[in-house]
């Protein structure tokens, strides 16, 4: 509807919507030496992700890593790559995520997704909800557990954006839903519905978390002990079922402490002790990525089954599965109350 009381040389200035952008990770454009090195170039930069000074950073960043790791990363890319679309299995998920809770919210928030690091990115996520005319954004990183790395770095771009805009949108972020209970129910559902597809039964149940370097727990990051609450909360829902989980970390890099215990290392200590079957699942991720489909299901499986296990099994992430819209959606419309 036309204002009558707006000039007719004023500039167009769509407002009054809701927008809800999702940010995932990110991932390389595609799983090469060139476009890893750039993805990982940009990742580890942040430093959010590495706490080092710069000077001392990166001369080791731009040398030895950024010459070596690309190929390993981008020949493990390669094994997972949605040849298909062409495309990473997380750009994949996180595309149908955010076309599964559009449908979901129909007409009351518009919903974008992007990454933290690569493409899509948020500063055209931005511009395509100020086109909109979103007024008033959830900013919503796709990390159950919070941590510095992860969380606060989606933050910290988003307001490097938006310090840029003349006319800036409402925001709020999502808090940590590692204990909410809709995401914990999602979680159980998983487990329940991967035992009922085995024709054995687990002895171990390892919900292995992306770990961070000790360091940084020690400063005040809440993420370890969001997981074991996870892992907690997870074990009492699943009751008689849940006996023998237990939380484990993976994706450490380098000579520095992380949180432990080590997934790899755990696996191997429990088939050294006569464990058999194991299940695990990737209570961190939202989304199947390289991290739970190449590390976990190849590289760990193949730790497992080296070390004498017999019986491996990865429980998918929630996906864009309906349980996974549905979690989506109850977050979603939480943390939209008054707006919409």
């Amino acid at each position: 509807m036309t204002d009558p009381l707006r000039p007719a040389d004023h500039p167009a200035t769509p407002t009054g919507k809701t927008g809800v952008l999702l940010v995932h990770l990110g991932t390389p454009d595609a799983p090469t030496y060139g476009a890893v090195r750039r993805y990982l170039a940009e990742f580890l930069s942040d430093p959010r992700v590495v706490e080092m000074p710069k000077p001392l950073w990166l001369p080791i960043l731009y040398g030895p890593i950024l010459t070596f790791r690309p190929a390993r990363s981008a020949r493990a890319y390669a094994k997972v790559w949605n040849r298909e679309l062409n495309e990473s299995p997380l750009r994949t998920i996180s595309r149908a995520q955010a076309e599964g809770l559009a449908s979901a919210m129909g007409d009351g928030a518009h919903v974008v997704w992007a990454a933290r690091y690569g493409n899509p990115s948020m500063e055209g996520a931005f511009g395509e909800l100020k086109a909109k005319g979103c007024d008033r954004i959830l900013i919503f990183a796709l990390y159950p557990q919070y941590s510095a790395t992860t969380v606060a770095s989606v933050h910290d771009e988003a307001f490097r954006i938006l310090k840029k805009m003349r006319w800036q949108p409402a925001i709020r972020t999502m808090p940590a839903f590692h204990d909410h209970g809709h995401y914990i129910g999602g979680l159980k559902t998983s487990v329940e519905t991967a035992l009922a597809g085995l024709d054995w039964q687990p002895e171990a149940i390892l919900a292995s978390y992306h770990s961070i370097p000790k360091a940084y727990w020690d400063k005040g990051d809440p993420y370890p002990c969001q997981c074991f609450k996870t892992t907690r909360l997870l074990k009492e829902a699943l009751g008689a079922k849940g006996e023998g989980l237990i939380s484990t970390f993976q994706s450490r890099v380098g000579p520095t402490e992380w949180v432990g215990p080590y997934t790899d290392r755990k696996v191997e200590e429990l088939a050294a002790k006569g464990v058999k079957r194991i299940l695990v699942l990737a209570p961190a991720f939202l989304a199947d990525c390289l991290e739970t489909l190449e590390e976990i299901n190849m590289e760990l499986r193949h730790t497992f089954l080296s070390a004498g296990g017999e019986k491996f099994d990865y429980v998918p992430c929630l996906n864009a599965d309906p349980a996974g819209i549905s979690l989506l959606e109850t977050l979603t419309r939480e943390q939209l109350a008054g707006w919409i």
